[in-house]
Parts: C-alpha cells; sequence; structure tokens
C-alpha cells in the first residue's frame, strides 16, 4: 500500500519535473536520440523515493541503537567533509516515461485541444486476447478462480463439502482453462507528410530544429490516432521520398524549388491516402528562400487547388537562415492568411520551438 503511494507520488514528482523543464527538452532536442519504441528516456535531477539504507558496519548509532537528537548520519559515524571534492557528483537519472503521457503533458502545458477525427475508420487490428473460457487446455493457463468455483459448487452439490474444514480439491472435470479470442478494433488513421528544404541554405542547426519540430508534433497526433501513417520528403530544386534517417541527415548543395515537394506530395496523398477517409496533415520547412517568384506562384496554386483539399492542416515553418531570404513565408500569409487549414510559423532559433509547436497545433484541427 505505500509503496504504490511512494510509487504515485514519484510519478507525480516526474510529470512536474517535466512541465517545469518542457521548453528546455523542446529547445535542446535531447530527448530524440532517447526514444526507444513506446518510451523516452528522460534525464531529470536525482529523485530518491522512500527507502530503507543500510549502514556498511553493524555498529551503535541512529536507527541502530540509542542515539541523540542531532546525530549526524554518515557512514562509520563520520562527519561529511565540508571542503571541495574531486569526485563526480551522482544528481541525473534517466526516468522511462511513455510517450502517450509525454504528449499528455505537452497537451497540458501548451493548452492544446483535443482533435476530433475526420472521415471514417479505415484500420483494422485483429489482435488476441485471454477472454475465453474452456474445459482443456495447458496447465499454464488453467483459471483458478474458474477452476475453484466449479470444484466448489461439485462439492456442495454432491455434499461432500464440510464448511467447518472448508477444503476443496478439485478434480479433472473441474478444470477451467483461458483460452485466446480475436477481438478486431478499427482504428481512426492519420497520416503525415513532412517535406524540408535540403539545399545549400539549410544548415545543420536548421535541420535540427525541424527534427525536434516533427518529434513534438508525431508525439501528439499519435496521441490523438489509433494508427499515424508518416512519409517524408526532401527538395532542393527537385523532390524526393526519403525514410526517416535520410531527412534527418540529407544535406544538398543546389537550389531551391519548392514546387517540385508539393507535386511529390500531391502524388503521394492520391496514391495512398484519399482524403475523404484519412486525416491529412502536411508540414514543410524551409527557410524562405525559393528559387523564382514564378515557382512561388506555382506552390500557391498547388495549394489552393490540390493541397488544401481534404487536409487537416498544412503547417509551413520557416526556419531562420543567414542566407534565406524568408519570403516564402509572407507570400503564404498573405494568400492564406483567411484559411484555418493553413498555420504558418516563424522559427528564428531552437528556443522558438515551443511557440511554434502550440501554433501549429492549437487550432485542434
Amino acid at each position: 500500500m505505500h509503496i504504490d503511494t511512494d510509487h504515485s507520488r514519484f510519478r507525480q514528482i516526474v510529470r512536474g519535473r517535466i512541465r517545469k523543464e518542457l521548453r528546455r527538452f523542446m529547445s535542446q532536442g535531447e530527448l530524440i536520440g532517447r526514444q526507444g519504441k513506446d518510451l523516452v528516456s528522460i534525464p531529470l535531477p536525482r529523485i530518491e523515493i522512500p527507502h530503507f539504507v543500510f549502514a556498511p558496519k553493524q555498529q551503535p548509532g541512529v536507527g541502530q541503537g540509542d542515539g541523540e537528537v542531532g546525530s549526524v548520519l554518515a557512514p562509520d559515524g563520520e562527519e561529511g567533509d565540508s571542503g571541495a571534492g574531486d569526485s563526480p557528483g551522482r544528481h541525473i537519472m534517466e526516468v522511462d516515461v511513455p510517450i502517450e503521457e509525454l504528449a499528455e503533458i505537452l497537451g497540458e502545458e501548451l493548452q492544446l485541444p483535443r482533435i476530433r477525427p475526420k472521415g471514417k475508420d479505415l484500420i483494422e487490428s485483429e489482435k488476441e486476447r485471454y477472454t475465453g473460457i474452456s474445459r482443456s487446455g495447458p496447465e499454464s493457463l488453467r483459471h483458478f478462480k474458474r477452476t475453484y468455483r466449479a470444484a466448489l459448487k461439485r462439492q456442495i452439490s454432491a455434499g461432500v463439502y464440510d464448511p467447518v474444514r472448508p477444503r476443496v480439491v478439485p478434480i479433472r472435470e473441474d478444470k477451467r482453462y483461458r483460452t485466446r479470442k480475436p477481438t478486431v478494433t478499427r482504428e481512426t488513421n492519420a497520416a503525415i507528410i513532412y517535406m524540408m528544404d535540403v539545399s545549400g541554405s539549410m544548415g545543420e542547426e536548421q535541420k535540427k530544429i525541424v527534427r525536434s519540430e516533427a518529434f513534438w508534433i508525431d508525439a501528439w497526433l499519435r496521441s490523438q490516432y489509433g494508427g499515424l501513417a508518416v512519409r517524408y520528403i526532401v527538395h532542393d530544386a527537385e523532390a524526393r521520398e526519403v525514410d526517416q534517417d535520410a531527412f534527418y541527415h540529407t544535406r544538398e548543395s543546389g537550389g531551391t524549388v519548392i514546387s517540385s515537394a508539393y507535386k511529390l506530395a500531391e502524388q503521394i496523398v492520391q496514391d495512398s491516402y484519399p482524403p475523404d477517409s484519412w486525416n491529412l496533415y502536411l508540414f514543410h520547412f524551409s527557410d524562405g528562400d525559393n528559387w523564382s517568384q514564378g515557382d512561388t506562384d506555382e506552390c500557391l496554386q498547388l495549394l489552393r487547388d490540390r493541397l488544401l483539399e481534404g487536409v487537416n492542416l498544412f503547417g509551413y515553418g520557416q526556419v531562420e537562415s543567414p542566407y534565406g531570404t524568408g519570403q516564402f513565408l509572407h507570400d503564404v500569409e498573405d494568400a492564406f492568411g483567411e484559411d484555418e487549414r493553413v498555420v504558418v510559423s516563424e522559427i528564428k532559433d531552437a528556443d522558438g520551438i515551443y511557440d511554434s509547436i502550440r501554433q501549429f497545433l492549437g487550432k485542434g484541427r
């Protein structure tokens, strides 16, 4: 009972620390490399839950015999050294936090509205659970309560049950076993298509910011949907689809033709994610430097006539670069300033990730 209370208190402390440090975690991106399949390892100042600590030697002292108020609790009865030390301290611990819980903290801290999925359920996942009962099976799956109940009923009905000496002995006919039954669940689908400019003007710092943004967007959207598909596009003068690793580490040196990415995104949507059945999210990250105003006009036309049709959200994140003009953000704002499906975010540096995520996800679309 007390252990459960201690662990519950511990989890509350951890949540509080994460919320307090959330902006730092988002700006430094230190959680991304600690991500497993379902957990994120988070470094926090060391937190101890109450536990017994035993002295290294059996000798009288506080907790082991007579003691006085104010006695120093130190190994071997020695007082601690008040001078500077040369040994490393142990002040950091790593706590494994489910990504779902991290997303919940993100939603609470940024006050993100819950998303109401559109479209129809698409994914049918079949899982087997031990929900059935059978009279035969391996002993490892024997259901104790059902077996006991069957034996008790049989002994009572046969008049051999003695309430003074309540001994219940199951026989073969009493034994019950767990059996697996397939259960089908239907989950609402969502798909994200990330697009990123990897031309020469986008450096490592800019890509690090994009990586952090994608991590937190993924965490939140996964908490809102049963299924989430993620696709990645990189572009300079040409666009191509890549895997996650290449998305974060590819760097080119060519020019920038943004429309090439939008055309490829449109093709992916047409081939795999019909908007009437999928909740679609498109995010494009760039430093805002496009090849020509003519290509920018083509991008705006692609958005207006094709890409925005049926999407939940199109997010354009402009990462500040010493080489980019930043004009593309203003062009998108001017063209779609009143469209709720379009959100633009100007990310000057890593500290701007926190507010950028709030801008992208704050509409609850």
